[in-house]
């Protein structure tokens, strides 16, 4: 046989380092990606990012689906669509680490091991962009009009200049660009803390605020379903499905969240994140529920999409409410604008050759900004983009082809109808958001 020629050893030598160096370089850019360059936190930052991912705008168009629902309807598929949701982010918590030694830091990741590297990417990337880039879109509208809602109660009585809705964007969007450059979860923890606070603080103001009104009014609210005709309704209750779906949007960043948190073989991750996710659920159930049913209950097929519009009194309670919404959008924007940063970045510096750095950063995630204020300005119709193509993207397929459930068993049957609803979701409820978009259209003056 004889020893390998030196012609041989150079080109494994040259081989083995070019391998090396590739390896060196994607942990280079792993250090710098703002999903893994930090994994410090403890277990409630997982719960308070959660938070902030899950009550945010979606909470206070609830009532205003409720009104589309009616009681019983509306009864059913808000507790279904939590129990649902709760389910779904605890199948992909235990998927996260599932390969020793290997954790599944995105969750685009966790679709390539199960499709594979190229189909695993059209599967996953799509449906979460969707999600996340479609919520930073309506919290942009959301920022515009709570701020707007905020100036219009203060100044009530004082003879204020009105000033349009789309300036109220610019003004919430470009508190985004500043924020924007922090380069990891971690850095935003303060933000998503304080966002988590004011989002369960102005739940808790709409319920009491909704509640007292329903006792002083009590009897006057119509519980009759909003639209009047049947072709409405129909519309209406698609639009409140994909209302529904879009409030209950936040397990799409669950894996994000988890590959901030440290892991050890004798302290896997998956234990202080379930923690923090069970704490952040059982926040999300209280607020969800009391807001909803709280405000349908104070008025009605009459609720506005946003619940604090529909409260006046006592008003410095609500500019109080409505600037809390504003504080707790700005943080929910960031929670979901990592992930895609994540993406943009990764795309940019492996595909074409940008170098990681500064420059970089401010620029790609200023033009992210500066795309969902702009289709905001142009489209701020929040009720039309709840319903509007946010339904549920996690359809538990990963879960069946990596866990293999038994056949017909629970955990697989659980699993087939929650992809069946989500696919269902998906295709219909944009149709009743599409068509809330064009009657709010008719009365719309672009840019006013």
């Amino acid at each position: 046989m004889g020893t390998p020629s030196p012609p041989d050893v150079m080109g494994q030598y040259a081989e083995t380092a070019k391998e090396r160096r590739q390896e060196e370089k994607l942990k280079n850019l792993d250090d710098w990606l703002p999903i893994t360059s930090s994994r410090t936190p403890k277990w409630y930052y997982s719960a308070f990012h959660n938070v902030t991912a899950m009550v945010g705008a979606g909470v206070l168009g609830l009532p205003f689906a409720m009104s589309q629902l009616g009681w019983g309807l509306g009864t059913v598929v808000i507790v279904m669509s939590f129990v649902i949701t709760l389910y779904s982010p605890w199948q992909m918590v235990e998927m996260h680490e599932m390969v020793p030694g290997k954790r599944f830091d995105r969750y685009h990741e966790l679709g390539q091991h199960a499709f594979g590297q190229r189909l695993g990417l059209w599967i996953i990337v799509p449906q979460q962009l969707i999600v996340e880039v479609g919520t930073d879109i309506v919290y942009m509208v959301t920022g515009g009009q709570c701020l707007r809602k905020f100036h219009d109660l203060v100044c009530q009585g004082h003879g204020c200049k009105d000033i349009r809705l789309t300036f109220w964007i610019m003004i919430f969007g470009s508190v985004h660009f500043p924020l924007s450059q922090f380069p990891n979860f971690n850095s935003i923890s303060a933000v998503s803390a304080a966002a988590a606070v004011m989002s369960l603080t102005y739940s808790m103001i709409a319920f009491f605020a909704s509640a007292v009104k329903g006792a002083h009014a009590a009897g006057a609210a119509d519980y009759g379903l909003r639209a009047s005709t049947a072709t409405g309704r129909a519309f209406g209750v698609l639009n409140a499905l994909g209302a529904v779906a879009f409030a209950y949007a936040g397990h799409n960043v669950v894996l994000e969240i988890q590959a901030t948190i440290p892991s050890t073989p004798e302290t896997p991750s998956k234990r202080p994140m379930w923690r923090g996710v069970v704490v952040a659920y059982a926040i999300v159930a209280l607020c969800y529920f009391c807001v909803a049913f709280g405000g349908y209950y104070a008025f009605g097929s009459s609720v506005e999409p946003n619940v604090l519009i529909s409260l006046e009194r006592p008003r410095w309670l609500i500019a109080a409410a409505n600037l809390m919404v504003v504080v707790h959008v700005v943080g929910s924007y960031q929670v979901y604008a990592m992930p895609v940063f994540d993406m943009i970045e990764t795309l940019l510096v492996k595909k074409h050759k940008f170098a990681p750095g500064v420059r970089l950063r401010l620029i790609a995630r200023s033009a992210y900004v500066a795309a969902t204020m702009f289709i905001g300005m142009t489209f701020p119709f929040f009720d039309g983009l709840l319903g509007f193509g946010f339904a549920p993207t996690t359809y538990y397929v990963v879960y069946d082809i990596l866990r293999k459930p038994k056949k017909y068993g629970l955990s697989w049957t659980i699993n087939i109808i929650c992809i069946v609803i989500g696919v269902v979701l998906t295709l219909i409820s944009p149709i009743g958001g599409l068509r809330q978009i064009i009657l709010d259209a008719k009365s719309f003056k672009l840019y006013s």
